[in-house]
């Protein structure tokens, strides 16, 4: 019979059995074994390893095979545990919305949060504060890294380039400001020319270009490399408050006090549609994503659906003080409403999966709607003050709210 033992684990069992046998007063049986292993010059040395070895390994396997008896009867009765526990349908990460309680409260901010923005690749944060600073968190743990000083007064907006190497912020002090991730945050640029507090700022998909907007009612293009004012659009009456792009770059819409938007085509310069129909200031406006209209032609009942090529733009949706939400298709034409908020609506964004669109509001709350019902599917009590902006991460599942009461919210979507 083969044994499983190499020549080394049988020897040191031979002398195992030797110490034993000596110990126990087995001295026939000692010296017989001893001849036939062939240990002839073996003496018994209670400094060996082998001394008491096989009561050492004798014990033990009798108290491993308790311990195993144990871990089965456990075993059993979790899997029955198990197995009668009432199951919840798997919900696919598709349909992950935010949650609470949140996952993390971030404060330090001394002013209300103005702007919340993920970084495309790492697990960073950036918020703005009328503190006149914007700080950098990391939102897996939640911890504060660094404040950017330069500001002399309220930080209104902050944005990455689309490869997170840049951090551009704008401010009431009528600056913008570049400041370099990759060299600690520090400032590079220093981009004058609004005449007024600018309200918000974007970077153009292609990177090179930043759009931002002001009270003095333009909006203006600056060359990212060099700092320079390009391009300046003239139209709204009042206020502009947010500018954002199309996913395609070619377009860029923008809200405004005058309680309309704005679809402007970049390349000429001219303002495309308007979108009236809101009773009050316009806080935001976003073109919804390509991967949002199966559900927005299913809410309208778009009879030509999927037929037609899907071309960023085709949708807009509108956030203002009257408490609404609404929707629009480009050529300026009310889709649909949504009602529910109790104040102003001063955030919009949509789900990465592009069912869902999340508001956040001076109501407190934080609003999840179904783009395909129109109808709000969840309301989450978010800040103990005005809710002024929201932002998804487009790498983890998480959405970050930030408020007047001076807190930065992290809430995880499962």
């Amino acid at each position: 019979m083969n044994s499983i033992l190499s020549d080394r684990q049988k020897d040191e069992l031979h002398k195992a059995i030797l110490d034993y046998l000596s110990s126990s007063g087995f001295t026939e049986s000692f010296n017989t074994l001893k001849s036939e292993t062939q240990n002839e010059d073996f003496v018994p040395d209670p400094k060996q390893k082998y001394a008491g070895l096989l009561e050492k390994k004798w014990t033990s396997v009798i108290r491993l095979q308790k311990k195993i008896m144990e871990l089965e009867t456990k075993s059993a009765q979790l899997q029955e545990e198990v197995n009668n526990a009432p199951t919840r349908k798997q919900t696919s990460s598709v349909d992950w919305i935010p949650r609470p309680p949140e996952k993390q409260s971030m404060t330090g901010h001394r002013s209300p949060i103005t702007c919340v923005v993920f970084h495309p690749v790492y697990q960073i944060l950036a918020s703005s504060s009328e503190d006149t600073t914007i700080k950098i968190w990391d939102f897996e743990t939640g911890e504060f890294e660094r404040t950017l000083k330069g500001h002399t007064k309220s930080v209104q907006d902050i944005a990455f380039d689309p490869k997170g190497n840049f951090l551009v912020s704008c401010s009431a002090d009528l600056t913008i400001k570049v400041w370099d991730v990759n060299n600690d945050y520090k400032c590079i640029k220093t981009l004058y020319g609004h005449d007024h507090n600018i309200s918000s700022v974007a970077y153009l998909p292609s990177g090179d270009v930043i759009v931002s907007s002001s009270r003095d009612k333009t909006i203006k293009f600056w060359d990212a490399s060099s700092g320079y004012c390009n391009k300046t659009l003239t139209g709204h009456l009042d206020w502009v408050r947010s500018v954002v792009p199309s996913e395609d770059g070619r377009y860029i819409l923008t809200a405004s006090n005058d309680q309309t938007a704005r679809l402007w085509d970049i390349q000429s310069g001219e303002s495309k549609m308007e979108f009236r129909g809101h009773e009050h200031v316009l806080e935001c406006a976003i073109f919804a994503p390509i991967n949002s209209y199966p559900f927005i032609q299913e809410l309208i009942g778009d009879e030509n659906k999927g037929t037609k090529e899907a071309l960023p733009g085709q949708f807009v949706i509108t956030g203002s003080r009257d408490k609404t939400i609404k929707l629009w298709n480009s050529n300026g034409q009310l889709l649909h409403t949504l009602v529910g908020h109790d104040n102003w609506v001063r955030g919009l964004v949509v789900h990465p999966s592009g069912k869902y669109l999340l508001s956040a509001s001076d109501d407190k709350t934080l609003k999840i709607w179904d783009l395909k019902t129109g109808r709000c599917a969840k309301t989450i009590d978010a800040h103990s003050h005005f809710v002024t902006c929201i932002a998804y991460c487009n790498t983890s599942p998480v959405v970050a709210t930030g408020s007047v009461d001076q807190t930065i919210k992290l809430w995880q979507c499962r």
